[in-house]
């Protein structure tokens, strides 16, 4: 009796292309999001560590300031593609009028903020105190507040896929998909409105 299986999930043939959403089973938008959830969080991490540690540690303080500054750069980058391949899942994987679609406009207005402020972060750091021994005061704030908004936007994207079975190949029907001004709560039967025929997605 076999235990384990690989290939299926590292095959690519077959796979229908959906352009910029990536292919079936394997869209663009979750890895790339990956990025820079996980680098904002260690941003605001490196800046409280620097403004926490410039006492006794001074050259360490300088250092996860500098690093900082460079992973936020990076994580800017990574989210104006996900941004991208998220508009591509908004425009051709949902349609007004559902609860799917409220909430990927509530994901993407949550993740476009964050990324305005990790702009204003960005600018701050370069324009403003480039080169502090430290990690100033308005730079640790605005790193907590990013994390924490970042964090927010993805439990936000998380429910699309592990409540809605967004983009999951074999998620099936789900009320979330038909057209109606309810919203379905997890565990909460739908109403009798919700009960017609799903949408299906657009080719």
């Amino acid at each position: 009796m076999r235990h384990f299986t690989f290939r299926p999930s590292l095959t690519l043939a077959g796979r229908r292309n959906r352009g910029l959403r990536g292919l079936a089973g394997k869209p663009f938008h979750p890895p790339l999001t990956d990025i820079p959830i996980t680098a904002y969080l260690f941003v605001a991490v490196f800046d409280v560590l620097s403004i926490a540690l410039h006492s006794p540690y001074p050259t360490a303080a300088r250092q996860l300031y500098v690093v900082g500054l460079w992973l936020l750069l990076g994580a800017v980058g990574a989210s104006l593609l996900a941004a991208l391949t998220g508009w591509a899942d908004w425009r051709r994987s949902s349609e007004p009028g559902t609860q799917a679609r409220r909430t990927i406009n509530a994901h993407a207005i949550t993740m476009l903020t964050v990324t305005a402020l990790a702009l204003v972060d960005l600018a701050v750091r370069g324009l403003a105190y480039p080169d502090d021994a430290h990690a100033p005061v308005v730079i640790v704030v605005l790193s907590v507040v990013v994390a924490l908004s970042v964090s927010f936007g993805a439990t936000i994207g998380g429910s699309l896929v592990y409540d809605y079975g967004f983009n999951v190949e074999t998620a099936g029907d789900h009320p979330v998909w038909h057209h109606s001004e309810v919203d379905v709560l997890p565990g909460k039967k739908p109403a009798p409105e919700v009960s017609a025929q799903p949408v299906s997605e657009k080719a």
